[in-house]
């Protein structure tokens, strides 16, 4: 039989999505199709961003794609979950615009610290922003909030009880160290940290926010994989010092996001503790007018831009080390907190380059659904 596009949608109406009960080409979910002799390459959404649901839609449409045209043609299919303005019929957390990660590979680099200032940066320009902290046995955020005290409430939402995230700053945030003593170590299994981090997703009242990010722990392990499962990724972004040593384990986790079986865009790298110059040799001037010469790269120079170029990655920006940057995350007040500072004015390009990547994450959206509209359109 040949592959004609009537023909296609015919099969592909078969294709039930299990949560939504309804079939993918009614509820507009299959968003590209190609055609080339006997070869198809076909983007399916699903709503639930589990993998095991990805793999059932795969198997689903191959099928019926077979039963259709025989079992000599081949299928290509990409599974991802439903984003943009269509994003309310998402199994999890359907009113978040974007998810994204922010991971290391190498601890110790400041990717704590980046991502807290991120968040609280964020909402200090207006946006709705979520923190998750995903780093299950070693929980920092409460500290660097000013929050180890505070207990989440619950509330009853539609007969069911959810965790109401602690504000702070501006953001809704939730950590695995809201529920246990600031001492007690957490000796927990893979399946057991897994599941609770499904629970600060899935079983809290987040609302709507234009961005959540999650504050991964160091490595590629559990937890990544389960958070690849758990919810529907915009991105990653991967911290790094300028240190080989620290690069090294930079790249497994651009290598961790951009394996098919994970299949996360890497959104840019941030070259952190970029370099060093003393409080006292700073005076009145801006960061950025220091010049080179006075710039001391304790950690060798340029590492994690160069590593950007070369795994055709976007470069974010470069963070240097500045005390008070420390010493506000001991306190717990985010940097970028105080005002007209070093210490602040350091995030200034991060927080403008993040803008420009949610910028563009929106409108690549806006633009997917004036297509699926004009698909939907010429429907007869």
């Amino acid at each position: 039989m040949p592959i004609t596009e009537e023909a296609l949608q015919a099969a592909l109406s078969r294709v039930i999505e299990p949560d939504l009960k309804k079939d993918i080409v009614e509820l507009d979910l299959v968003q590209e199709v190609v055609i080339d002799e006997d070869h198809i390459s076909i983007i399916v959404e699903v709503s639930n961003p589990a993998m095991h649901s990805r793999k059932r839609m795969e198997e689903a449409v191959i099928f019926q794609l077979k039963q259709a045209f025989g079992d000599s043609i081949t299928v290509n299919v990409s599974v991802r979950p439903i984003s943009g303005a269509r994003g309310g019929l998402r199994k999890v957390l359907p009113y978040v615009k974007h998810i994204i990660a922010v991971a290391s590979g190498k601890g110790g680099v400041g990717k704590s610290t980046i991502t807290a200032n991120l968040a609280v940066g964020l909402a200090q320009r207006g946006l709705k922003v979520g923190l998750v902290d995903a780093d299950i046995y070693g929980p920092s955020m409460p500290l660097m909030f000013d929050v180890l005290k505070e207990r989440p409430r619950v509330k009853e939402v539609d007969g069911k009880n959810l965790i109401v995230p602690v504000d702070s700053y501006g953001v809704k945030l939730l950590s695995i160290g809201f529920f246990a003593d600031p001492g007690q170590a957490i000796a927990w299994r893979g399946p057991m940290a897994s599941k609770a981090l499904d629970q600060l997703f899935k079983d809290a009242d987040w609302g709507e926010l234009d961005v959540m990010l999650v504050d991964l722990p160091p490595g590629t392990g559990d937890i990544h994989l389960s958070l690849v499962q758990a919810v529907p990724l915009s991105g990653a972004i991967i911290v790094s010092t300028p240190q080989p040593v620290a690069l090294v384990d930079a790249r497994k986790g651009v290598g961790l996001f951009n394996m098919p079986s994970v299949n996360v865009p890497v959104l840019g790298i941030v070259e952190n503790m970029a370099w060093f110059i003393p409080a006292e040799s700073v005076g009145g001037r801006k960061l950025a007018d220091i010049p080179e010469k006075e710039r001391m790269y304790i950690f060798g120079k340029g590492g994690a831009q160069a590593l950007a170029e070369e795994l055709n990655v976007p470069f974010m920006a470069e963070v240097p080390l500045v005390q008070s940057i420390r010493e506000a995350a001991d306190v717990g007040r985010p940097a970028v907190l105080q005002g007209e500072t070093p210490a602040a004015e350091a995030f200034t390009p991060l927080l403008d380059a993040m803008q420009r990547i949610l910028a563009e994450l929106e409108t690549a959206q806006q633009e997917k659904k004036a297509h699926s509209e004009e698909q939907l359109a010429a429907k007869p």
